[in-house]
């Protein structure tokens, strides 16, 4: 074919066929090779990808489901793990029925030591790849970042400074095209004046970590190890807390990490841990990026059901809704099949809960997912 036809109408072919089959072309001759392996075809693919979903509205989301023999939410705090049963990766389309696109073998071939938790945590997603840390229930030494379409992976490899406790995110440099993984460390206690907060910043276009960094956080603050992450306008976001100068109640606010400078809103989700007498979960958005006065409460949740359990948020929908892991029980402790937890959808304007039909799991994640074949250009990926 390449003989007869331009490299122009050969890469407009390209752009439509599947993942699977364009991986494949990879390995029909050089020249298709060439072509498909290229940094300009990647992002004309990924392009083309967003612009089909965006038509069709044929938007994904990664759900990551974990089944354990023993695990208690901390609610805003730190989620604890014993007995992984059953994990599994699945693509749904961001749809009314919440379809099933497909499901995602993951096998992960680490072979220079052990984890230090039963699975992976997934930090953060952009551009299809999936970033996973080994610190879903303590600090572990093991990064990947992975593209589950094309079967591919990249390790990263630290070393500490020391006994470490530390949270991660994932994100996107558009100036120098570059994916990004940060570590924010900390050493000592939160009030303590040797309380000590490094950063450090992983290239995959260089494929090694900055030299750490110190930072000085005023006040001093502390960043749940598996607080989730928002990149928003070329920054990453995490929930942070301090103790309040004037009760012994937590303050909760959000620190954010400049990548390079788009304008979406902020959304944040608060939960309120603390007084037992008025648990809640507040819904806020921030209309325009920046500007305080900007913030608008959406909603305020209370306990659910006869156990008076409350709903956790996990990620906005494209239409607006937000998905919730509502939990039927008492909501500190699971324990094998005794309790059941599902995710519902809520639309903000009506109030109304969905049933999104999935309640095998005691833990979740849910992300937006875009199709893509980022890595496939490089050597150093494992393929699996």
């Amino acid at each position: 074919m390449s003989d007869y036809l331009p490299q122009e109408v050969i890469s407009e072919i390209f752009l439509r066929l599947p993942i699977k089959s364009l991986v494949i072309c990879t390995s029909v001759g050089k020249s298709w090779g060439f072509i498909i392996k290229g940094l300009s075809f990647i992002q004309a693919h990924l392009s083309h990808r967003i612009s089909f979903n965006d038509l069709h509205d044929t938007h994904l989301l990664l759900l990551h489901g974990v089944s354990l023999r023993s695990y208690r939410s901390g609610f805003g705090l730190e989620d604890s793990f014993y007995g992984l049963k059953r994990e599994v990766y699945s693509l749904h389309y961001d749809n009314l029925a919440f379809t099933e696109y497909c499901k995602i073998a993951f096998h992960i071939p680490i072979a220079d030591g052990k984890m230090s938790n039963e699975c992976f945590r997934v930090v953060g997603i952009y551009n299809g790849l999936v970033f996973l840390a080994d610190d879903i229930s303590c600090s572990g030494y093991k990064f990947i970042i992975w593209n589950p379409f094309i079967r591919k992976l990249v390790t990263l490899t630290f070393e500490t400074l020391g006994s470490y406790n530390a949270c991660h995110g994932f994100a996107f440099d558009a100036i120098t095209n570059d994916y990004k993984a940060v570590r924010i460390s900390k050493f000592g206690f939160v009030g303590d004046t040797a309380n000590y907060t490094f950063v450090e910043v992983y290239s995959l276009a260089s494929g090694s970590w900055s030299d750490p960094k110190l930072v000085d956080i005023d006040p001093h603050c502390a960043i749940n190890r598996c607080s989730p992450q928002a990149f928003v306008n070329v920054a990453l976001h995490w929930d942070a807390h301090r103790l309040s100068l004037t009760s012994i109640l937590y303050r909760y606010f959000i620190l954010a990490f400049d990548v390079s400078p788009d304008t979406k809103p902020l959304a944040m989700f608060i939960t309120n841990p603390d007084v037992k007498e008025d648990l809640h979960l507040d819904i806020w958005v921030m209309k325009e990026y920046g500007v305080q006065e900007s913030w608008t409460k959406l909603i305020t949740l209370r306990p659910q059901g006869p156990s008076q359990s409350l709903p956790k948020a996990l990620c906005f929908r494209k239409s607006g809704d937000v998905v919730l892991v509502i939990y039927h029980g008492p909501q500190q402790h699971y324990r094998r099949k005794e309790k059941r937890i599902e995710l519902v959808s809520l639309d903000l304007g009506s109030g109304e809960l969905k049933n999104l039909g999935i309640s095998k799991y005691h833990y979740y994640t849910m992300d937006p997912y875009e199709e893509s074949i980022v890595l496939l250009d490089r050597n150093d990926a494992v393929s699996y």
